[in-house]
């Protein structure tokens, strides 16, 4: 299993529609501009959140069941920002649809932008041949509230192609996130 580069992202994205909507070089924001970087970079890409978004609040007094999740257990926000509430967490979902090849397996990493900020981003990885929107989950695990910005980098994916492909993959399983779009809460 290799890593792959910046050059292997851009014909998989161009050629096969990988990533869309795809940036081919890493936007960082023009002069004076305070932007968190995303598009190609070396050897991954980062992805852009979306400004749909998804709080936790506790004013329904829910419990977090993940079989059998309460919508009510979140509110839904559109903005160019989100602020989450101390040691609280969203929802949103990446700018980008993905369609990850049969061979590959991808792996998501926050930025260090907000990391360094105590916002972790966790996503699970995609497996091959899984499709759609990437929900992404951002942990404030802070006692202040945080700030997250939409249409601006959050992680990074990693793409690991193996030698070979894999017996069964994700579209073969019929998997219960294939194709999500939008913020896609808990299935059971």
């Amino acid at each position: 299993m290799s890593i792959k580069s910046d050059r292997w992202i851009r014909t998989m994205s161009q050629e096969q529609g990988m990533i869309e909507p795809f940036v081919e070089r890493q936007i960082r924001g023009a002069e004076g501009e305070r932007v968190i970087s995303y598009g190609v970079s070396s050897y991954g890409y980062d992805v852009r959140c979306a400004d749909e978004f998804k709080v936790f609040t506790n004013i329904h007094s829910a419990i977090v069941d993940p079989k059998n999740f309460d919508d009510k257990s979140f509110v839904d926000i559109q903005s160019d920002v989100c602020i989450i509430p101390p040691n609280s967490f969203a929802l949103a979902r990446t700018v980008e649809y993905f369609r990850i090849p049969r061979n590959v397996l991808t792996i998501c990493l926050g930025k260090s932008t907000y990391a360094r900020c105590g916002i972790i981003v966790n996503v699970t990885p995609l497996e091959p041949e899984w499709e759609g929107h990437v929900t992404l989950e951002f942990s404030n695990t802070t006692n202040l509230p945080a700030k997250i910005y939409a249409n601006e980098g959050v992680a990074q994916m990693l793409f690991f192609e193996s030698d070979e492909s894999c017996e069964t993959s994700y579209r073969d399983r019929g998997g219960k996130y294939q194709g999500q779009r939008g913020v896609t809460l808990p299935r059971a």
